[in-house]
């Protein structure tokens, strides 16, 4: 491309120094057609005026290669921009059918439907587990001491319940036997739940 850019910049140098050479011509046959018309010579103003006519044609058409080397600079520059961006073209999608050749839709359809099956089965084991710990939990403590503990927190930071903490609804609390022998769901029951919830 720059190779082709230094030939038509030449062209150019070329075609303008034959038009100045042309314009220089021009001017003097028009001083010696008027000369020569002074003198009353009227076969030499003839002759001269059509050689005067040759250089103004000559001149016109350089005008006219000098248009059509521009417009083939430009058609160049064009063709180069394109074939860039084809190029850039190509080679992104190169990468683009390499990277679907890695991807497999399919399989990370299932993943993705996996994972979410495994996380609905871990976030209903921890709920239910927790549940169990809360209850034995709240089954192993003293309400007496636990009512102490709040009293003493609440007369720290200076609130007086003035007996509604006594006639607040308590937690429902089993036996911890009952508790203790809760069994915790099998593989195949959190799967029937979550059937259940999909349908």
């Amino acid at each position: 491309m720059r190779e082709n850019d230094k030939m038509l910049r030449r062209t150019q140098r070329d075609i303008e120094k034959d038009r100045r050479d042309l314009e220089r011509q021009e001017k003097q046959l028009e001083l010696d057609i008027k000369k020569m018309a002074k003198q009353g010579n009227k076969q030499g103003c003839t002759v001269l005026a059509k050689q005067l006519v040759q250089i103004r044609r000559q001149k016109a058409r350089t005008y006219t290669a000098s248009s059509k080397v521009a417009s083939v600079g430009a058609q160049a520059k064009a063709m180069s921009s394109n074939a860039t961006l084809a190029g850039a073209m190509s080679s992104t999608a190169k990468t683009m059918g390499a990277v679907n050749k890695q991807m497999n839709p399919q399989k990370m359809m299932k993943t993705m439907q996996d994972f979410e099956k495994e996380s609905a089965k871990m976030d209903m084991s921890e709920e239910m587990i927790n549940d169990t710990l809360d209850n034995i939990l709240d089954e192993s403590g003293d309400e007496e001491e636990q009512d102490a503990v709040v009293q003493r927190v609440l007369d720290e930071i200076g609130i007086e319940l003035s007996g509604k903490l006594a006639t607040a609804p308590s937690a429902h609390k089993g036996s911890l036997g009952e508790s203790s022998k809760a069994k915790l769901p099998t593989d195949d029951e959190i799967e029937k739940q979550l059937a259940q919830l999909q349908t």
